[in-house]
């Protein structure tokens, strides 16, 4: 295995300098390495896109165990081994998404906007679909890790011990929280999905209460969803249609369309149904596996998701949290969104980024620039990876030089 060491020793013999953030064999030459091995999971990596910008991912691989692929990972007709999916709420940088710690996610962003932050990052960028979240739903529930988070202004709402760092009081900033706070209750985890601020996902909606999907994880892909598009078509129990429905404050699945528009929301252990929930919807996280998380329905036209919840919904939220009453044009100051990325394919820049001294790191430029009198200058980030007694946050961005207004790290 190879990895980018963060030593200043300049004696890597087969390599260079880790100063200068080049790959060295991993046998024992670099004893940082050796030092922090048992914190570092491979599954963490850092990716840069097209413009050259890092982000940190967590690579999600198939399942071997079983016979039957998830839809996560069947895109256009291909069986993908692995996913990235990024570790924290994106933020924006010149019209992409980076998945960055210690930030402010973006927000005030529709549906359309959020795909195109993650499109515009080069071949395989994504937002997060339908399927993949489900996936993680389904991970989270299966391993009795249902993510906790910023349900409180700052805190949890099940333990007040348990705090991230806000920028303004309520909102946290990426990857601030404890590992409780991610997908597998580990600081490797992917954070952030219980809570803080709405995600968008694709792939999934409501049409008149009718429930649509796009087969498989073919939401991936760099294809139009718009409301007429042919790519959607119905969740279907035999051959009639689901519906979702409200009913006297209690929402239902079945197979009779709704008789009038409505809205209304419940928690999921009040959710009804008329039928068996098929394995289609189980793979979607469109079950009971978090009960006081809520459920929100519009029956009104065409109806895209949000999950997760807010900083201020304390038991409502969580990885199961999904609202169903949003027009893609909405935004707001409570809606974020997360990219995603197919595999090794497609060309992407790949680089392991494994465990570094706490003091150094991979230096990489911005690629933005601004102007002195002596010329260009370039502003130089640092993205490095640290070990805490008390792990809050695995992941730590230093900026050195910020020359660019537009530049948004903090």
């Amino acid at each position: 295995m190879e990895v980018i060491c963060g030593r200043d020793c300049r004696k890597a013999i087969g390599g260079k300098c880790i100063r200068e953030a080049l790959k060295i064999d991993s046998s024992g030459i670099c004893t940082g390495y050796e030092k922090y091995r048992d914190f570092y999971r491979e599954d963490n990596v850092v990716i840069y896109d097209d413009a050259g910008l890092p982000s940190v991912m967590v690579k999600i691989s198939r399942p071997k165990d079983t016979e039957k692929i998830h839809p996560m990972f069947i895109i256009g007709g291909e069986v993908y081994d692995e996913i990235y999916i990024s570790k924290y709420k994106n933020c924006i940088i010149n019209g992409k998404a980076y998945s960055l710690p210690m930030q402010k996610p973006a927000t005030d962003v529709n549906l359309e906007e959020a795909e195109q932050a993650c499109f515009s990052k080069g071949e395989g960028w994504h937002l997060l679909t339908a399927a993949e979240r489900g996936f993680l739903a389904q991970f989270c529930y299966d391993n009795n890790t249902l993510p906790h988070g910023n349900t409180n202004r700052g805190e949890w709402h099940g333990n007040p011990e348990e705090k991230c760092k806000t920028y303004d009081g309520y909102r946290m900033l990426t990857g601030s929280g404890p590992e409780t706070w991610t997908h597998d209750h580990s600081v490797f985890g992917i954070d952030g999905l219980c809570g803080d601020i709405w995600e968008w996902f694709r792939g999934l909606r409501l049409m008149n209460g009718r429930l649509g999907i796009v087969p498989n994880n073919d939401a991936a892909m760099n294809i139009d969803l718009s409301e007429n598009s042919p790519k959607w078509i119905p969740v279907e129990i035999g051959e009639d249609s689901v519906y979702m429905v409200t009913e006297g404050g209690i929402i239902c699945f079945t197979t009779e369309a709704p008789e009038e528009d409505d809205y209304d929301g419940c928690r999921w252990e009040e959710v009804e149904f008329d039928f068996e929930i098929p394995e289609e919807m189980k793979n979607l996280g469109l079950f009971n596996g978090e009960p006081k998380a809520y459920i929100y329905v519009d029956t009104e036209g065409e109806r895209l998701p949000i999950c997760g919840g807010r900083w201020n919904n304390t038991s409502s939220t969580g990885v199961f949290n999904v609202n169903l009453n949003n027009s893609r044009s909405n935004s707001n100051s409570n809606i974020g969104f997360r990219s995603a990325l197919l595999s090794y394919a497609r060309g992407a820049k790949f680089k392991d980024f494994p465990t570094v001294r706490e003091d150094k790191g991979a230096c990489f430029h911005s690629g933005l620039k601004g102007r002195r009198k002596n010329g260009t200058v370039r502003e130089l980030a640092v993205l490095f990876w640290r070990r805490q007694t008390k792990p809050e946050r695995l992941w730590t961005l230093r900026v050195k030089k910020l020359k660019a207004a537009t530049h948004s790290y903090s």
